[in-house]
């Protein structure tokens, strides 16, 4: 997918970088049945109202699409319809139309296109689309939308331009590697997608004004180094003076970097290769 660049008429445009998605996008509509209704914005606050991320609010008004995680309409034939923009992810998404009439949303992979027939089940073929189990997957394919159990619903591997690799089998597990080099066990009857996770490119957009984070939600973010000492432990000093301190620290006097992890998850027991282990 091609960068395209404006011509410089406004500051804002002179450093602006969008894809072109015209050659993938087929609708500028989403299926209506499709939309999440109730869906508030939280801006950054839980229940309580009290702020749990920082540096959230406003933006524009976005509608969330239900999107088919469980991949549950096993060996139903489903013709892609279109290839849609979806405001709250980074990877595009799927039309579904299956056999018997019933419309899903799916993640789009990188290679699927308008007319493409996918299935999901044990005897699928290997293509970009169809959701297979774990145990029917070759080792070296390339793949998403991983269930850690099965049944309920793809919880890795998600995002835009991401995919894992299944590195062997054993018994019940197969073992796989996360696009963060970790390697874990992963029950062999969860369901996975082939083939990577589309709309790659999306990291090369420069959005060229302030503006348009606003837009989508995030608000401006200050430097503790530019703080007054009162506001944040990396204020003060004479000049630019950096951190000053052995560790950095949050807003609230609390070190950076410190492992947050419990010794004793559950699921300590199926990573085979910490991420953070070169």
């Amino acid at each position: 997918m091609a960068l395209k660049v404006s011509r410089p008429v406004t500051p804002g445009r002179r450093h602006r970088a969008d894809l072109d998605n015209k050659a993938v996008l087929t609708t500028g509509k989403p299926q209506k049945s499709l939309l999440m209704k109730g869906v508030y914005k939280r801006q950054g606050r839980n229940n309580t109202g009290s702020i749990t991320v920082r540096h959230r609010g406003g933006g524009v008004k976005r509608k969330l699409r239900m999107i088919d995680w469980k991949r549950e309409k096993r060996e139903v034939p489903a013709v892609v319809n279109t290839i849609e923009y979806d405001p709250m992810r980074t990877a595009n998404i799927a039309l579904l139309t299956y056999k018997d009439g019933e419309k899903r949303y799916i993640l789009a992979p990188d290679g699927l296109k308008v007319g493409d027939v996918i299935t999901t089940g044990e005897s699928a073929e290997l293509r970009p689309g169809n959701a297979l189990p774990l145990s029917k997957i070759p080792v070296g394919v390339a793949i998403h939308n991983i269930e850690l159990q099965p049944g309920k619903g793809a919880q890795l591997i998600r995002a835009a331009g991401a995919a894992a690799l299944i590195q062997s089998k054993e018994g019940k597990f197969v073992t796989i590697q996360l696009p963060s080099k970790e390697v874990r066990l992963v029950n062999a009857n969860g369901y996975a997608t082939i083939g990577q996770v589309g709309n790659a490119e999306w990291k090369t957009v420069s959005l060229g004004k302030a503006g348009r984070s606003r837009l989508m939600g995030w608000r401006p973010t200050v430097r503790g180094t530019a703080m007054h000492p009162n506001n944040h432990p990396h204020g003060g000093g004479e000049g630019r003076s950096g951190v000053g301190l052995k560790a950095p620290k949050s807003p609230w006097g609390k070190r950076l970097g410190k492992k947050t992890r419990s010794r004793r998850k559950y699921s300590n027991a199926y990573i085979v290769k910490d991420r953070r282990i070169k």
